[in-house]
């Protein structure tokens, strides 16, 4: 086994062994708007559920070479909105193409031939193209990792505030997975599609005293 101490490697090190162990990771599809009004649309793979009650869900979003806030989570923070819209095998393209790092005032849904369209509670536009999206509220930004006192990334923390689910993914209640086809992200430029499952039950304590 190689032992590596991660005091001793550099932020790229640091980050590729990171994504080649943490992995499938989903991707957050995120939409949020300026105060000058142009939406911005990222990709993020730091991403997961913080809990079901209230729903609130994390995104880690790096912050830029020079140090300041990527526009995510400036945006996030100054308009306190934003949509997640999850990423599946039919929006991956357009996704990927989105991820290119525009200046502040070019909007990634416009050169990604995304559509805009009205979201039910929040004021950032939803995109047609994503089958689920999760309208948040933002409960808090908070500045995480870095050196010096210059933080490495800001964690956007969101409470879903309306979901919004296609009729023919929605099954019992839940998401039909098989019929969403999410992708996910792996290590490099590497992504994985829905593939082979399979189901274990949760052990109770009398099976394991028996």
């Amino acid at each position: 086994m190689m032992k590596l101490n991660p005091d001793s490697l550099s932020r790229k090190e640091n980050y590729r062994l990171l994504i080649g162990a943490v992995l499938p990771r989903p991707i957050a599809f995120v939409t949020t708007k300026s105060k000058a009004g142009v939406v911005n649309a990222a990709p993020f793979s730091f991403y997961n559920v913080l809990t079901a009650e209230p729903p609130l869900i994390g995104i880690s979003v790096g912050r830029k070479p020079d140090g300041t806030p990527k526009d995510t989570a400036r945006n996030g923070q100054e308009i306190g909105e934003f949509v997640v819209h999850v990423v599946d095998e039919q929006n991956v393209e357009a996704v990927n193409v989105s991820s290119i790092p525009l200046p502040p005032e070019e909007s990634e849904v416009e050169y990604a031939g995304l559509t805009e369209v009205p979201s039910e509670v929040v004021s950032v536009p939803s995109l047609a193209e994503s089958r689920i999206r999760l309208e948040c509220k933002v409960e808090n930004v908070i500045p995480i990792g870095g050196k010096g006192g210059e933080p490495a990334a800001d964690f956007l923390i969101g409470r879903v505030v309306h979901y919004e689910v296609a009729d023919d993914l929605f099954q019992d209640g839940g998401i039909d997975t098989e019929a969403l086809r999410p992708v996910s992200r792996l290590a490099g430029n590497e992504y994985g599609k829905y593939g082979e499952t399979f189901s274990l039950d949760r052990p109770t304590i009398s099976q394991n005293r028996e």
